[in-house]
């Protein structure tokens, strides 16, 4: 198995959240900046997504739009829609994860598919870090002939809902959003360095994918010289060439998105933590976390524990 597929096979999405959503013109809801990835399928429009870079753009029936850093965006009837209209509309749960908001009214009726996710074990960061801030479906769909059936399944499953359908569409929409992240590095060119070059390189790949598989492990430069197939001046050379930075600092880094995950997430005490990525002490984990983040892992299991997103991620 390449590199890549190696560290796509680890693709898995965690706290997801879907809302399936009937609205009645006029109408908009704004979806704050989070770290988690958003997408949002038009079943049956009118419906408009306005981003700070991107302005106003129209989405179609059978539209999705893929946001991998969550940022800010609105969702409206018609450009210059602003007025917050969740307030106004009936939010009824479905299931643990997904509920079914209903705006009434007179106008014309958008039905969409909302979906809030996080990346699990944070294998993939590096990967949606490179991806433009916001993805449409229908740009890719032509590279991978499973995205526009999957499109079109989704059209009807949402257009005629029947017993279990909130379940089949967020399998769905899981499958659609993996498939399109790939369809994306499948496109995104034959760059000479960075991260995607790195995990496409036969050599570094497979150390990349080795210490994003067990990052905890007691990795030295002499060991993943050897995953790599080169000496270790070669590797060095090589790895900081690619990622324009040394393989200790890259798994530093690593290392301490992932501290960032379990601290907010899992409950895990920093001790826990500690163990988990290979550290010694919970006092050499802690300087390690400092060094890079500039903030104690205290801090951050505290202020990340103690948030809480809105149902569904609206």
């Amino acid at each position: 198995m390449d590199a890549l597929s190696e560290v796509l096979r680890d693709f898995r999405l965690s706290g997801v959240n879907y809302g399936r959503c009937e609205l009645r013109h006029p109408w908009s809801i704004a979806f704050p900046q989070q770290s988690s990835l958003r997408f949002h399928f038009v079943s049956q429009g009118p419906c408009w997504i306005h981003t700070e870079t991107h302005d106003w753009q129209e989405l179609h029936d059978g539209d999705l739009v893929l946001l991998p850093q969550g940022i800010a965006h609105r969702l409206a009837s018609a450009p210059g829609v602003v007025d917050d209209s969740l307030k106004s509309c009936q939010v009824t749960k479905l299931g643990s994860n997904v509920c079914e908001v209903v705006r009434e009214g007179t106008g014309e009726t958008s039905t969409l598919f909302c979906g809030s996710m996080a990346l699990g074990a944070g294998a993939l960061n590096p990967l949606i870090a490179l991806m433009p801030s916001i993805i449409k479906g229908c740009d890719v769909a032509g590279n991978d002939p499973i995205v526009g059936p999957l499109l079109a399944a989704m059209t009807a499953e949402a257009a005629q809902p029947q017993m279990g359908s909130a379940t089949v569409l967020s399998r769905m929409a899981d499958l659609l959003v993996a498939r399109l992240i790939r369809c994306w590095v499948n496109c995104s060119g034959a760059s000479t360095t960075g991260w995607l070059a790195a995990i496409r390189d036969p050599h570094i790949g497979r150390v990349l994918a080795a210490m994003h598989r067990d990052p905890g492990h007691n990795w030295t430069l002499e060991s993943l010289a050897g995953v790599a197939g080169q000496s270790r001046s070669i590797f060095a050379e090589r790895f900081s060439a690619i990622l324009g930075e040394g393989a200790a600092r890259y798994l530093a880094r690593l290392r301490m998105q992932l501290a960032r995950e379990l601290l907010g997430q899992s409950g895990m005490s920093v001790a826990e933590v500690a163990t988990r990525l290979g550290y010694e002490s919970e006092a050499s984990f802690a300087r390690a976390f400092k060094r890079i983040t500039n903030v104690s892992p205290g801090v951050v299991r505290r202020s990340i524990s103690g948030r809480t997103d809105m149902d569904f991620g609206f």
